[in-house]
């Protein structure tokens, strides 16, 4: 076997290493950040490399607010189901929040340090029967990233009014209420492009929907 012939087998066998060297280590990064923790005393013990907090269907003692603000890079969170009755303040920390699930729970409102979520994308607010929800609304009325609401089986007979200063709002369920007719109001979102009102008990009206000119794909 010549000198030049080791050489290039030697070469390809470096590229060939790095490339699965390399590949190997995306692969690690990436199982890193979709890592999903369920237990909050877990993911208390290296809170900067939580991405993802799933304490669903939980009974737990809610901890001091001051540890939300541990959670730097915390972009999905899920307390659905848990009946919580208040809310934790320190949630307004999680600066870098992109996904909260509140479903089915007991609180009343929003706490207010829940305006300080500005790279919140997708809000899940359904079941939530005790929550009153124009207050609550009025809280996050302004967060600049809130491009998909979810406000699913709420007992919404008509339209909060404060839902209508949602100017970026993209995306809305509101899916299992007992709207008795289309909510014509919603055309004052401008950025609205897709409405779920599927499970409600109404029927259109004899115009029928193509005069209503709404511009929104709805699914009834």
């Amino acid at each position: 076997m010549n000198t030049q012939y080791k050489l290039n087998i030697t070469f390809f066998l470096f590229l060939a290493f790095s490339s699965f060297k390399a590949t190997a280590q995306i692969s690690m990064d990436s199982s890193m950040t979709i890592k999903e923790y369920s237990n909050l005393d877990e993911a208390l013990k290296t809170p900067e490399k939580v991405y993802r907090l799933n304490l669903s269907n939980q009974q737990f003692k809610m901890p001091p607010d001051t540890i939300w603000s541990r959670f730097t890079n915390l972009e999905y969170l899920s307390f659905k189901n848990d009946h919580l009755t208040t809310l934790p303040i320190g949630i307004g920390y999680l600066k870098k929040l992109k996904v909260l699930d509140l479903s089915g729970n007991d609180f009343k409102i929003l706490p207010q340090s829940f305006s300080n979520l500005e790279n919140l994308t997708e809000l899940f607010l359904n079941d939530e029967k005790k929550m009153d929800i124009d207050k609550s609304l009025l809280v996050i009325e302004n967060l600049p990233g809130l491009k998909i609401l979810h406000l699913e089986n709420d007992n919404l007979k008509k339209i909060p009014k404060n839902l209508l200063h949602f100017k970026n709002l993209q995306t809305l369920y509101l899916n299992n209420n007992k709207f008795k007719q289309l909510p014509i109001d919603l055309k004052l979102l401008k950025n609205l492009n897709y409405l779920d009102l599927h499970d409600n008990k109404f029927r259109l009206n004899n115009q029928g929907f193509k005069n209503q000119d709404f511009g929104i794909k709805i699914r009834f």
